[in-house]
């Protein structure tokens, strides 16, 4: 598990990334890069990480899932994910 200060540092990301999405679009398309400056260094989606949305964890990550391969495993085994068995042949 992701310490809680990290997981919590990622939610306010996203929330400015959404928040100034429709604004940096404009910009960009503008080109206007001196009021792209100007806006908050977080609010680029470049500087958000894909993390497990269970655990936090950002290594291995699967993103069709959203989820962990250690959780991804957990959640296959004991049923939880629809439509995922576990292989054999």
């Amino acid at each position: 598990m992701a310490k809680k200060s990290v997981v919590a540092r990622q939610t306010k990301r996203k929330a400015l990334v959404e928040k100034f999405a429709e604004k940096r679009a404009a910009l960009k398309a503008a080109g206007d890069v001196a009021a792209l400056d100007k806006l908050p260094k977080n609010a680029s989606p470049v500087r958000l990480k894909n993390r497990c949305q269970l655990t936090g964890r950002p290594k291995g990550y699967m993103r069709f899932f959203g989820l962990s391969r250690v959780t991804f495993r957990d959640m296959a085994l004991e049923g939880k994910i629809p439509g995922v068995k576990k292989a054999s042949w």
